[in-house]
């Protein structure tokens, strides 16, 4: 996309914004994302009377994404902290969750002053290829595209997290511990880093190599340049995936807080339930104080 065809699209995001309108959905790429052929179908909510009610209330599913957007949610005027995350919902890399582990994510972000933006990112899985590969397209793609802009929303480009659940998470931590562009370079936003500054890990699946307890899938090798992380699962849940996550931190002396609750499953993004584990976000909030990253900037 030529620069002032991209930077048209952000002025006009920024004008909806502005004007209090509802985030505007940006496409991550300039024409067809790397490798789509347009033979998936539709993109639709498949969700169906029998699925699963999260806190009472029902999810959103949304399938067969081929074209990958971001969303931008400023934080409120005069209470932005100049922190962005970029919020990426999980799915088993099958569909994604878009309110539960997104929508009501970004919102959440807002209310303690961080800019969000929301990533929908291809799914599912395409043939031939690890389930994260077009994911991380996306990912490296929108982290470097909202870091080339993010002055435009009041946000600090070297305070620009990531907060993924699940399979989300997974992929958080791939962009995490990717070294290399997994795409052509396309204009200038690709000259701009995809690395996050700091993590949030919800629930993270897939972490760990399959049939191995404690040793880690190698797309999410840990080193002394991943990020700071923040962690947080149920007891009740795959929870060998945070604990060989935070070993492996622990080795590499990457600044990381664990959360580790009795009860919970998996699934609940940030509902409210009986289960103490629904009160992670306040303690993710209090690990971003105290990391300086909802202090004003």
């Amino acid at each position: 996309m030529p620069p002032s065809i991209l930077r048209c699209s952000w002025a006009l995001l920024t004008a909806g914004a502005c004007l209090g309108a509802e985030p505007r959905p940006v496409n991550l790429w300039p024409g067809d994302a790397p490798g789509e052929r347009g033979d998936i179908g539709p993109e639709h909510d498949t969700t169906v009377a029998s699925d699963n009610l999260i806190a009472g209330r029902p999810v959103i599913r949304t399938g067969n994404v081929s074209v990958p957007t971001i969303s931008v949610y400023p934080a409120p005027s005069g209470q932005g902290t100049g922190t962005a995350v970029l919020v990426f919902p999980g799915g088993g890399y099958h569909i994604l969750a878009l309110d539960l582990e997104g929508t009501e994510v970004c919102e959440w972000l807002n209310s303690i002053g961080v800019t969000a933006a929301l990533v929908k990112y291809r799914v599912p899985r395409r043939e031939g290829q690890p389930a994260y590969a077009a994911p991380l397209q996306d990912a490296q793609r929108a982290m470097s595209l909202f870091r080339l802009h993010a002055r435009d929303w009041g946000v600090d480009p070297l305070r620009i997290g990531v907060l993924g659940f699940s399979a989300g998470g997974h992929l958080c931590a791939v962009l995490s511990a990717s070294t290399s562009r997994t795409y052509p370079r396309i204009d200038e936003a690709d000259d701009v880093s995809s690395h996050p500054d700091f993590q949030v890990l919800v629930y993270p699946g897939g972490l760990v190599k399959e049939g191995g307890f404690l040793t880690l899938a190698p797309e999410v090798a840990v080193t002394n340049a991943t990020p700071p992380t923040f962690l947080a699962m149920a007891e009740d849940d795959h929870v060998e995936n945070i604990l060989a996550y935070a070993i492996a931190l622990k080795g590499e002396k990457v600044p990381m807080e664990m959360h580790l609750y009795p009860t919970g499953g998996h699934g609940y993004g940030l509902r409210p339930t009986k289960d103490s584990v629904t009160t992670w976000p306040l303690r993710a909030a209090e690990w971003l104080r105290s990391r300086g990253l909802l202090e004003h900037g």
